[in-house]
């Protein structure tokens, strides 16, 4: 019923402790389940790791993609997966995982398309340093103010979509970094698909690996891309087709 993707990069050190955390508490949930560590070209040796807990958790699979990005890790995951509802989550675990039901039942229930962990709205509890709570409401005001799209936060690492979903947006999804997230959002707006964002208790990883300067030039270049794109009357799927 479940897959619960990990994209790993170079995090050897993190990913045991994770993974059994993750599969202790995914044990009591009334659904079948599985976890996926999705490795892109670790250099660490992150995916002997991931080969090992694999061999010796049956509910856990490995993948491994010889390119980087997080966006190409959750691509291939998603599309090999035989999960009904995929979901996938930062692997320091930023986010409480008390969540993970409220994210999941409302696409195993047919309610939503696509859940996401909201830290901007009602009910959200975050610990972060000033700066990155400043760029990333920044940045999500930036998005509404050019796309008027209604969901609040599409950067948390804290998301899940119905299979039947991600197969119509992944062909169309271009990015394979840290824009694909949000241009996976926009394509599920935009086509009209069911969005629904919960409040979640986050708090920040201080040995993030994510290289701010870049990352905000990427995702700039992505809003250009989008907005171009869908001014061009671009964007629509044929959702009556999978």
């Amino acid at each position: 019923m479940l897959d619960v993707v990990l994209p790993v990069y170079n995090e050897v050190g993190d990913l045991p402790a994770t993974v059994r955390r993750l599969h202790d508490y995914l044990e009591q949930f009334p659904w079948t389940w599985r976890i996926t560590v999705a490795d892109n070209a670790s250099t660490d040796g992150s995916w002997e790791e991931a080969r090992q807990l694999a061999s010796l958790l049956p509910k856990v699979r490995a993948v491994h993609l010889d390119a980087k990005g997080r966006g190409r890790a959750l691509r291939s995951a998603w599309s090999t997966s035989d999960a009904a509802v995929l979901c996938y989550m930062d692997l320091d675990l930023s986010t409480n995982l008390e969540a993970v039901s409220a994210l999941v039942t409302p696409l195993i229930e047919g309610r939503a398309d696509i859940t996401i962990g909201s830290r901007l709205v009602r009910g959200s509890r975050v610990m972060r340093s000033v700066k990155r709570e400043l760029l990333s409401r920044i940045y999500n005001r930036l998005l509404q103010m050019v796309f008027r799209n209604r969901f609040k936060d599409a950067q948390c690492g804290f998301k899940a979509l119905r299979s039947e979903v991600a197969r119509r947006l992944l062909s169309d999804v271009r990015n394979n970094t840290w824009f694909f997230d949000t241009e996976l959002l926009l394509l599920a707006e935009r086509n009209g698909m069911r969005i629904t964002e919960i409040p979640v208790d986050w708090v920040e990883d201080s040995d993030s690996r994510v290289a701010i300067l870049p990352t905000a030039l990427g995702d700039l270049a992505g809003i250009a891309r989008m907005a171009l794109r869908f001014w061009t009357g671009h964007g629509r799927l044929d959702l009556d087709h999978p």
